[in-house]
């Protein structure tokens, strides 16, 4: 099974569209009482997480999770840390535990000493050590992560991939097992990939489909419900399987999230980073625009924002974040922040970031933190899968933050929802500046700002400019007739050029006309995306260099492709031939558009 089919499948696996619904209901106490004590879920403050995913990764790639990246992460922890980041605990994910030991082993070969060192030296700097879970999956499509041990046997399901829940020794064992990490000081349990169709041979001409997922999730919730009446001080978060379609950007939203799962997680997830189907230049910001839309996405079912983790902050040197690097960090951190959830988690390769990047991360950080405990968040604008304006709103004790993003290939001009006696750009990616006059904004194609109104409009809360992003300040599109020259082809000739930098966007799409995903693998053996999509630009019958960025293996599939050619490269008195193709299988329809694109000298 692939990443992307196992993430798919475990999101399908939560809907609330199933009959569990109506048992469960979409009302969302957050309290339950399990033998008389009262539990609650839910964080009373924000929270500050580092979560070592994408420092390590043995889903898209080959980086194993050891003990000397584990502590080399810590170490980099307390370096932040010094520079006033705030980290308040430290998630081990997946797979620190050995495949043989019913989670209550570590993997023997990457951690011969056990977790005791590193249990320890997050005790000795006062941060809380969290472990990742799977729910009860137990492969992947590399085989058995996990093998089925003595007190499991009986729950196994007739899909031997995962177990049963609500039958066997499984779910008791489970129990048990996060009982044994509490004790040894664990204080924050992550579940992933839950599949609550399980069921066993003895019972599956028992129940109905629908019974086997209600008598599953009900198991669920009812070892978590007394795990943390036991241990009150535990967080528990809930990732992939309990709701959401996290698949693309262009579905219409839809109430398929329980808001019974509140009860038992403080927060959940919605969706592991990925682009979203706005094509854009610069391909972070349009995974940016994936969390922006996801958030948006779990907002409409009803999920306050900050109940929310949006798990957006991912740098590292893994296929998992596309070997990003640090990449325009700073814009995809203050939306990590700006997204108003208190789960505010950071993952990855943490040495990436150098002592200037720290000191900016703490400002960042405690600007946000300061508007988050308020908790008067909101989101404004249009859908972020639109592709058109959108932001995210924090009310503050005496002023008001705005984070703006333009997803559009066009200048825009925004009326931000404030009404304040003083006003000020507090960050801007680079190139075009934007120009505020009250609470109206014009910002440049794909881009980031933040506005700070009335206290916030002073140079304290100052973030200045992302000068690794160039965002345009003049562009336009260009009338370019494309014609289908063959099977996923399409070419148009542009006779007159305007004397500017030419970008090109295409786009595929299916039969019905919505965005159609490609996948080219994941590594090591997977293609990179320009490897299927293809821009070629000529002039004379000589091909031109093209600047693109979607040059990178995918695991998530891509939807479009993006290219730039430089005014330095063109011949100005010829026609330019353009030709997209996809190398997708199947028959599609390609749409493309062309702009001419001006930056700033400065």
């Amino acid at each position: 099974m692939k990443r992307r089919e196992l993430i798919k499948q475990a999101a399908l696996w939560g809907l609330a569209a199933h009959p569990l619904t109506k048992a469960f209901g979409q009302r969302s106490p957050e309290a339950w009482t399990v033998r008389g004590k009262t539990a609650m879920a839910g964080l009373t403050r924000p929270v500050f997480v580092y979560n070592n995913w994408s420092a390590h990764d043995e889903l898209s790639d080959n980086v194993a999770q050891t003990e000397l990246l584990s502590l080399r992460e810590l170490d980099e922890i307390l370096r932040l840390k010094k520079s006033g980041v705030q980290i308040d605990y430290y998630v081990m994910d997946a797979f620190w535990f050995d495949k043989r030991g019913g989670y209550r082993e570590w993997n023997k070969q990457h951690w011969p000493n056990g977790p005791d060192k590193w249990l320890s030296s997050c005790k000795l700097n006062n941060i809380l050590p969290g472990m990742w879970f799977s729910t009860n999956l137990i492969a992947t499509h590399s085989g058995r992560f996990l093998e089925v041990i003595d007190a499991w046997k009986d729950s196994l399901a007739t899909d031997p991939n995962i177990l049963c829940l609500f039958e066997g020794g499984y779910l008791n064992h489970l129990e048990g097992s996060l009982q044994l990490w509490y004790d040894r000081g664990v204080r924050l349990f992550k579940f992933d990939f839950a599949n609550f169709e399980a069921v066993t041979p003895a019972s599956e001409n028992k129940y109905s489909p629908e019974q086997v997922q209600e008598k599953n999730k009900q198991a669920f919730m009812g070892m978590l419900q007394r795990f943390r009446a036991k241990n009150d001080d535990v967080l528990i978060t809930g990732y992939n399987g309990f709701g959401g379609d996290m698949e693309n950007t262009f579905a219409p939203f839809k109430k398929d999230i329980n808001l019974k799962w509140l009860e038992v997680f403080e927060t959940l997830c919605c969706g592991d980073p990925r682009f979203s189907d706005v094509p854009m230049m610069n391909i972070w910001r349009s995974a940016d625009n994936y969390s922006d839309h996801m958030v948006r996405q779990f907002e409409f079912n009803g999920l306050p924002l900050r109940r929310i983790d949006n798990c957006a902050f991912m740098i590292g040197k893994t296929g998992t974040c596309y070997y990003r690097g640090i990449q325009a960090w700073k814009g995809m951190l203050i939306l990590e922040l700006a997204r108003g959830g208190w789960m505010n988690v950071y993952h990855g390769n943490l040495e990436l970031l150098n002592d200037a990047d720290a000191k900016w991360f703490a400002k960042t950080q405690s600007l946000y933190h300061e508007l988050q405990i308020q908790d008067k968040f909101s989101s404004f604008g249009e859908i972020p899968g639109s592709g058109k304006p959108y932001g995210f709103r924090a009310s503050g004790l005496q002023g008001v933050v705005c984070t703006i993003v333009n997803p559009s290939q066009a200048m825009a001009t925004v009326s931000l929802p404030v009404i304040a006696k003083t006003s000020a750009v507090l960050y801007a990616d680079g190139g075009y500046r934007p120009v505020l006059r009250g609470s109206q904004l014009s910002l440049g194609p794909e881009q980031l700002v933040v506005v700070g109104f009335d206290q916030y409009a002073t140079d304290k809360y100052n973030l200045g400019r992302d000068e690794s992003i160039s965002i345009p300040v003049a562009i336009s599109k260009i009338n370019g007739d494309f014609k289908q020259t063959g099977k996923n082809k399409i070419e148009a000739t542009i006779a007159k050029l305007p004397v500017r930098n030419i970008r090109i966007i295409f786009q595929q799409f299916d039969s019905k006309g919505l965005p159609y995903r490609t996948w080219g693998g994941a590594p090591p053996d997977g293609k990179k995306m320009d490897m299927v999509f293809k821009i070629h630009a000529s002039q004379n019958g000589k091909p031109l260099p093209l600047h693109i960025e979607y040059d990178k293996m995918i695991w998530s599939g891509l939807s479009w492709a993006a290219g730039e050619i430089s005014a330095d490269d063109l011949d100005f008195g010829r026609p330019l031939i353009i030709e997209c193709l996809s190398n997708e299988t199947q028959n599609l329809d390609l749409k493309a558009d062309v702009y001419a694109v001006g930056y700033s000298n400065r």
